[in-house]
């Protein structure tokens, strides 16, 4: 994949107008973003596949401890 900006575009044309964080706050309210090391990433194609994988660990865990650990709050 190639980082650079095609030169039909102009950066600073691109971020005229444009207000830093304006949809920080929103973005916080409903996403918990977690950055998965290389090795790991690479085990999952996508989201939905970390997300049931992450379940499954959960699951196994609260059976392990009589359903009283990893509820949710």
């Amino acid at each position: 994949m190639d980082d650079e900006l095609r030169p039909e575009y102009d950066l600073q044309e691109l971020l005229k107008g444009g207000i830093l964080g304006e949809y920080a706050s929103r973005h916080r309210a409903g996403t918990n973003v977690v950055l998965l090391e290389l090795d790991v990433a690479k085990a999952f194609p996508n989201e939905a596949a970390v997300n049931e994988a992450l379940r499954l660990v959960t699951w196994l865990v609260e059976i392990q401890h009589g359903g009283r650990c990893c509820q949710a709050k």
